[in-house]
């Protein structure tokens, strides 16, 4: 064989190569302003080969958008947010945030690990709420594009030291976003500690399936695999009673409609003016397992969410009071988007019943949870 057609044969094998890869997720990153304290951030374009296009901030890890195709084919953007990072470092709702150390509430800001007293901020009422205002969805992550399974998958990290917002312990926290074949945003979170402490780490994103700002979500049906919610007291604490769902409008055993029960005159939903409350998963912690389903009938958009916690934040967008505008400028009412928070339940460090959330030197905290994209026929 000459040398010029051998050459052309690798070329060939080159391009065959390089076609293979880029059926695989990659990504593509470009800036994205500057935080309050003037560090560079950065927005991360995820592309999968089934149709789900992601972008992702090293800014509080936030997920700035997910476009999903419908029914049709058309695809939409289904994750509330903003255009600017600007507008996530005044954001007080966490849009889209990674939420740490701890995910939910803590009773009256205050927590006993090992016989000492921890006081943290109290940032919602009496009580301390997503790890504080200066928590880690308010931070610059370090970023770099990985390998992973699947293709590129984008890889944050964060050191917290001793003492952050009132936690103990340096703590190492790593985060992994990848996109699956099935359409699957998969995000892998691991940590390591110097000193005892607690640590629940989720996900705050907002979702409309019709599309973000397209009004509210009380036509969505949702499924939840679960058996039994954690009442709450009126500051939205649980009570530490594990209470059945049946004969209660949190009863999502099968898909429902949100807007079905919302207003009933039942005292759970009138503390938390709705949907906010957790839901203990059937299965066993530490295995992957569909925890919910949310069906958008029009578009026939499908969410599935997937988990290795034990429990399952539902809440219905209670909150949202139109004062601030979404990425179309469509303002977020009340309701206009739905949050579903895989965790270790709210206050557990208070709570000797529920599920520890202590975490020890020389022990790794270890939890995944895909929200995949499907449309129903």
């Amino acid at each position: 064989m000459s040398r010029s057609l051998w050459s052309a044969v690798l070329a060939t094998i080159a391009i065959g190569a390089s076609m293979t890869s880029e059926a695989a997720t990659r990504i593509h990153r470009d800036p994205f302003g500057r935080a309050p304290e003037g560090a560079p951030a950065e927005i991360f374009t995820l592309f999968g080969d089934g149709g789900v296009t992601v972008r992702i901030s090293n800014y509080g890890g936030v997920i700035v958008s997910v476009e999903a195709p419908g029914r049709d084919g058309k695809k939409a953007d289904v994750v509330l947010g903003f255009k600017t990072l600007d507008e996530y470092a005044a954001d007080k709702s966490f849009q889209g945030a990674l939420i740490g150390r701890y995910g939910n509430r803590i009773a009256k800001g205050r927590f006993v690990l090992d016989g000492k007293t921890y006081v943290l901020a109290t940032n919602n009422g009496p009580n301390h709420l997503h790890g504080g205002p200066g928590g880690f969805h308010k931070r610059v992550w370090g970023a770099r594009v990985v390998p992973g399974p699947h293709g590129e998958a984008l890889e944050l990290t964060l050191l917290s030291p001793d003492n952050d917002e009132g936690y103990p312990g340096s703590l190492n926290a790593k985060v992994v976003y990848s996109l699956r074949p099935d359409n699957g945003l998969e995000i892998d979170y691991t940590a390591t500690t110097s000193k005892p402490t607690v640590l629940n780490l989720t996900n705050h994103t907002y979702f409309n399936l019709a599309g973000e700002g397209s009004g509210d979500i009380l036509g969505h049906e949702i499924q939840i695999d679960a058996d039994q919610f954690t009442p709450v007291d009126a500051t939205l604490i649980p009570t530490g009673e594990l209470r059945a769902v049946k004969g209660t409008p949190l009863d999502f055993t099968k898909s429902t409609a949100i807007g079905a029960r919302i207003d009933d005159p039942y005292e759970q939903m009138a503390k938390g003016g709705g949907y906010d409350h957790n839901f203990v998963l059937r299965g066993p912690a530490g295995k992957l397992r569909l925890a919910a389903r949310v069906t958008e009938p029009k578009s026939g958009r499908v969410m599935e969410v997937l988990t290795t916690e034990p429990g399952l934040q539902f809440y219905s967008g209670n909150f949202m009071d139109g004062s601030y505008g979404g990425k179309a400028g469509k303002p977020y009412a009340r309701r206009h988007g739905l949050c579903l928070e895989t965790q270790h339940f709210p206050d557990s460090p208070n709570q000797p019943k529920f599920p520890s959330v202590v975490l020890r030197p020389g022990g790794t905290y270890h939890a995944t949870t895909v929200y995949r994209f499907t449309t129903a026929k």
